[in-house]
């Protein structure tokens, strides 16, 4: 059996505490795993601000695709339960369709069993960098 490793070929900077790290990347799909942390809360009960698991799904849409150029266009998402300080979130995220440069990523969140979060994010693949020539 022949192993095929996929590197990652976009966002190279991006801050793996914040927004998650890859634990498997495979064509049209990723696994990202984020740690929650006290930086994240926002309240003393140990609430998670939306907007890091919202980044963790974004990161593993775009690893999905895992194309230089990617960039969001828009997203359709439901937060459906609270996280707390301390869980482990694992955001699955899958290429559902393809139309020219336009694509569909569907990701799910998950606390243990439990989906979290979900979303269907709209991505695109310019031929050049939204930025020029970062």
């Amino acid at each position: 059996m022949r192993v095929i490793i996929i590197k990652q070929n976009t966002h190279p900077e991006i801050n793996n505490k914040l927004s998650g790290e890859i634990i498997k990347l495979e064509q049209n799909y990723s696994k990202v795993k984020l740690q929650t942390t006290s930086e994240m809360r926002v309240d003393k009960m140990g609430l998670i601000h939306g907007g890091f698991i919202f980044s963790l799904a974004d990161f593993a849409s775009m690893v999905a695709i895992n194309h230089p150029n990617v960039i969001l266009g828009g997203a359709n998402v439901r937060f459906l339960k609270p996280v707390r300080e301390g869980d482990t979130l694992i955001a699955e995220a899958h290429l559902s369709n393809k139309e020219g440069k336009k694509l569909i990523v569907n990701v799910d969140v998950k606390r243990n069993n439990d989906v979290v979060f979900s979303g269907e994010f709209i991505c695109f693949t310019p031929e050049k960098y939204i930025l020029g020539d970062g």
